[in-house]
């Protein structure tokens, strides 16, 4: 694999959904074929040519190619780590038709440790100066904390040298498990202080044993939250306009969190500017609409855990504590284009195995 392109907005034809994109790929796959095979004019015939019609179907998506023998085309599509848009990209693959000289793809797949050699900013990569160690804290049994540790690392090469680790990772690991098994993941030089260091071809098996620890300790639990008591709290901010929270305390009690590793921060923009930085009744109304709609598709006993919403200065933030990625990204992606024209929405997904996000909500006075 060689190449590897963001993809930018370039209007050719418009495709408004997977299939329209495959039926265009399809009148066009023989001189991608050619032109992949020979290596001529790639850019302008090809990277050119796929990236704008991505674009037009989602953005952030990304892909690499080449060949992997002499007849046939390997097309990876890439989120390039963003979580949600992990299902869009297994969408497309998914959708994909059978195509004799083309191998489709979805996420960067896992790579032979004797095959993952890189040479970046004139530093090198590999097996051979790269271990780890991992972070273990009874108080948080599950957290996945890993230390890398480069032969090479020192203050002058920081950056480059911690941006080379996590490549090698992502090829190591495979874009998938490295962007869902590690909850931490800090690149650290070589101390004598360190722990016993572990060679880095280990890491793969040992997040298999952590995550099957996880899924066995965590499998099938589920929480009704029906009866949980949500409590009002409001602060006044810097700027003089009160910031109005709705949490659910009973649920940030809950000694189980980790069982809903995901976090889902929901971002509805609203005008505010008449009202001390508060939603007018109009936006008030919409926005509990739109938050109806989302308890409505993302269930707690589904695995989706509405924990509470913030309002303040022209913004209300929804969060979810989720057990997978999947349906969140789908259901908020659907309400976005739904809801375009009348509010601005936008949403991310992390892992936060223990809602550290919620820890300025705990010991709270109540309004």
């Amino acid at each position: 694999m060689s190449i590897f392109k963001n993809l930018f907005n370039k209007k050719e034809e418009t495709v408004k959904n997977y299939s329209e994109f495959w039926i265009w790929f399809q009148k066009n796959e023989q001189k991608f074929f050619d032109v992949i095979k020979s290596q001529n004019n790639i850019e302008s015939d090809f990277l050119d040519r796929l990236a704008p019609k991505l674009a037009e179907l989602r953005e952030g998506f990304f892909f690499l190619t080449g060949m992997l023998d002499d007849s046939t085309a390997e097309l990876i599509f890439t989120s390039d780590g963003n979580i949600k848009n992990i299902v869009f990209v297994e969408e497309l693959v998914e959708s994909a038709p059978q195509l004799k000289n083309w191998k489709f793809t979805a996420h960067k797949p896992a790579t032979d440790i004797k095959n993952v050699a890189i040479q970046m900013a004139g530093h090198t990569f590999e097996a051979s100066n790269i271990h780890f160690y991992p972070i273990e804290d009874a108080t948080l049994p599950d957290k996945i904390d890993i230390v890398a540790v480069h032969d090479d690392l020192n203050e002058e090469n920081r950056q480059e040298i911690t941006n080379g680790t996590y490549i090698f990772l992502d090829n190591f690991l495979g874009e998938l498990n490295f962007a869902t098994t590690i909850d931490h993941l800090e690149v650290v030089g070589k101390d004598e202080n360190h722990p016993e260091l572990i060679a880095v071809e280990k890491l793969k098996d040992y997040l298999i044993w952590r995550e099957k620890e996880f899924i066995e300790k965590y499998e099938g639990l589920r929480r009704d939250s029906e009866n949980d008591t949500f409590s009002m709290f409001e602060v006044t901010l810097q700027s003089g306009n009160p910031l109005l929270a709705v949490i659910n305390t009973d649920l940030l009690n809950w000694d189980r969190k980790a069982s809903h590793p995901w976090i889902m921060r929901i971002e509805i923009a609203y005008d505010g500017s008449e009202n001390n930085g508060m939603p007018g009744e109009k936006d008030y109304h919409l926005m509990n609409a739109i938050e109806d709609e989302m308890l409505e598709s993302l269930k707690d006993a589904d695995g989706y855990l509405n924990v509470g919403r913030e309002t303040a200065e022209g913004i209300r933030e929804i969060y979810f504590a989720c057990k997978d990625i999947r349906k969140p990204s789908k259901v908020m992606a659907s309400l976005k284009e739904k809801y375009a024209g009348q509010l601005e929405m936008d949403y991310v997904i992390y892992k936060d195995k223990y809602w550290e996000t919620f820890d300025r909500f705990m010991g709270a006075t109540e309004e």
